[in-house]
């Protein structure tokens, strides 16, 4: 089987690892372009990129995958199959003819539950008890292919979306083997068209915290956040990362986002109440609540996120 694998960050390159491991046939990878990346803005390859050039397979990595010219390299290649995981493009109709196989992606959700970009942060965000990881044929729509291999793993309350993308990287990884070496036993099964949610790109904004909502929705939003784009608030004009939060039993009648007391309790929606247990200010260093008080002053009684700042 000729394959063709398609990706671009880590949880793509675990796959391809995996698949390499298992000595399949991959004649070809695509990938994202190199980006400028960090201050520096220094031009860095993704690592699918990385990972197969140490291989020595052919790295491709067209602008777009919409033109004849594209196309027709990729029909050079010959592939029986394209394996695509976390790849950044979607695919149009003339690339999934190609392959008499098809298109295979490996999804981090439990489809029809989370189609999209983000689904990791969003079955966080939610409140979901588990996700997993589809195998599933690709078709134009968005994640709206038939399911052929799914298994799933729980999501606790001290999951982060870090903690949960290396698990899923490394689910999918095998779960893409086993379906390569025995194509023929999993069935493509329609996925059912009622409960479909939708997770769409992750926004930095997303993660300025709303001290409006309750302290179980906030918990989930840093660790959805963690370790990007970093859950934040906002205090006398400065934003500040923060790094944990404890849900404390303690009530109270205050406009959300007042601080309580001198611990940094915050007041949240519906009369929850949580404390921060870590934070860091600008070109500072994540302290314990108690460090950075020492060097950052924050009074009793004042509210965080109540001015003008824009989002991190």
């Amino acid at each position: 089987m000729r394959i063709v694998f398609m990706g671009t960050p880590t949880f793509a390159a675990a796959a391809l690892q995996s698949i390499l491991e298992a000595k399949l046939n991959v004649v070809a990878v695509y990938t994202q372009p190199p980006k400028p990346v960090g201050r520096g803005y220094e031009v860095t390859k993704s690592a699918t990129h990385d990972l197969a050039e140490r291989h020595n397979i052919p790295v491709y990595y067209p602008k777009t995958l919409r033109t004849s010219e594209a196309q027709d390299e990729l029909k050079a290649l010959k592939p029986d199959i394209c394996v695509v995981a976390a790849y950044g493009f979607i695919l149009p109709q003339a690339v999934l003819d190609i392959p008499p196989l098809g298109c295979i992606n490996i999804h981090g959700s439990l489809l029809p539950r989370w189609r999209g970009a983000a689904p990791i942060q969003h079955a966080i965000l939610a409140g979901d008890t588990e996700t997993g990881i589809t195998i599933m044929n690709m078709d134009v729509g968005m994640d709206t292919g038939d399911m052929l291999y799914k298994r799933s793993v729980p999501i606790t309350s001290t999951t982060t979306s870090q903690m949960l993308f290396d698990e899923l990287a490394r689910l999918g990884a095998d779960m893409i083997v086993d379906y390569l070496h025995h194509p023929d036993q999993y069935p493509a099964t329609p996925q059912p068209v009622d409960d479909v949610t939708m997770a769409p790109k992750i926004d930095k904004s997303m993660a300025r915290l709303d001290w409006r909502k309750t302290a179980v929705e906030l918990e989930r939003q840093l660790r959805a956040f963690t370790p990007w784009p970093g859950a934040f608030t906002i205090y006398n004009n400065t934003v500040l990362k923060i790094g944990g939060l404890n849900t404390i039993s303690d009530r109270h009648s205050q406009t959300p986002g007042t601080i309580l007391n001198d611990q940094l309790h915050i007041a949240c929606g519906n009369g929850t109440v949580l404390a921060i247990t870590s934070l860091q200010r600008p070109g500072g260093k994540m302290l314990p609540t108690t460090e950075f008080l020492k060097g950052f002053e924050i009074k009793t009684k004042d509210r965080l996120d109540t001015c003008n700042v824009p989002p991190a």
